[in-house]
């Protein structure tokens, strides 16, 4: 699989019609397959954010639109709004902590780190 499948598009005008001061930048990944997210992002993924690989990083303070596609017992999407809080050389890509995020993206990520083995703190 690819590095590098996301995509950016410029937001300017819902910043305007939403009163943002700063634009955000979608990230879109799509992953054929349950596994191919896990081998991919689940030790690089939290409940508080989560590792993009990118060969073209987004600077610090970014705000960006997150939206992952898999596939566990249905197709299921993530989507949160983040913030880029850090940028890494080895392996490239950045650091994104979810700034909003729906409890039901919220519960399949608590899934996806579950079945795993990673513990999940209770609310």
């Amino acid at each position: 699989m690819a590095d590098d499948q996301g995509s950016s598009e410029s937001s300017e005008s819902e910043s305007l019609k939403t009163g943002r001061r700063e634009e955000r930048v979608t990230i879109n990944k799509e992953f054929e397959s349950y596994d191919a997210f896990i081998n991919e992002y689940v030790t690089n993924i939290s409940r508080t954010g989560v590792f993009v690989r990118s060969k073209t990083p987004l600077a610090v303070g970014t705000q960006v639109n997150l939206r992952f596609t898999v596939i566990m017992d249905d197709i299921e999407t993530i989507e949160g709004v983040g913030e880029v809080v850090r940028v890494h050389d080895d392996p490239q890509g950045m650091g994104v902590v979810f700034t909003e995020l729906s409890s039901y993206s919220q519960g399949l990520i608590d899934k996806l780190l579950t079945s795993q083995g990673h513990r999940t703190p209770k609310d």
